[in-house]
């Protein structure tokens, strides 16, 4: 059974990050229901954001009607904001190296406050990897994942978010990587 998402079933936990995702991030959820990086919308501690500029560059990637439904459906449990930030407001961002096509992106998740800039667009990011700008940490969706998992496995995942066997599965595999032998 494939998890319906809304801002309604989002946890209701203080929130620790604030994961503003890249287009790519949001087309890659919308084009497969079972991409792991749908994992993002399940973690606890966590407030999903976005651009409206973002969104739509996914929307226009996005060919079927049924995987920008789908996109609509994960949209609605993520924050979606107008606000790309003042392209004078940090000289870090505009040094940071993107192509002009992509600083919007980065502005908005600087204007967001988010904790991190969830990327896989390697090409004009990727110099970015693990590197903080203006106080976003710009990471990839795998590498954000993994790095969460490794910190143990209390409060990773919600498990008002996904259906118990898988909860229980993941567990399991969190604690046979964490004890090994």
């Amino acid at each position: 059974m494939t998890p319906t998402f809304s801002a309604s079933s989002r946890p209701h936990v203080a929130e620790l990050y604030r994961l503003f995702l890249d287009a790519n991030v949001l087309f890659s959820a919308a084009y497969r229901r079972d991409a792991g990086v749908r994992r993002l919308w399940w973690l606890a501690g966590a407030e999903i954001v976005t651009s409206a500029y973002a969104a739509e560059e996914a929307r226009r990637n996005l060919g079927a009607a049924e995987r920008r439904a789908a996109l609509d459906e994960l949209l609605g449990a993520v924050r979606v904001s107008n606000v790309l930030g003042d392209p004078a407001g940090h000289a870090e961002i505009e040094d940071s190296g993107p192509p002009e096509k992509d600083l919007p992106i980065l502005r908005a998740a600087v204007a967001a406050q988010a904790t991190h800039l969830i990327t896989g667009d390697r090409n004009h990011f990727g110099h970015l990897f693990g590197k903080t700008v203006a106080g976003v940490l710009v990471v990839r969706p795998a590498g954000y994942l993994a790095g969460r998992a490794e910190s143990g496995p209390a409060g990773w995942l919600d498990p008002a978010r996904q259906d118990l066997a898988a909860t229980k599965r993941r567990l399991a595999f969190l604690t046979r990587r964490a004890n090994p032998g």
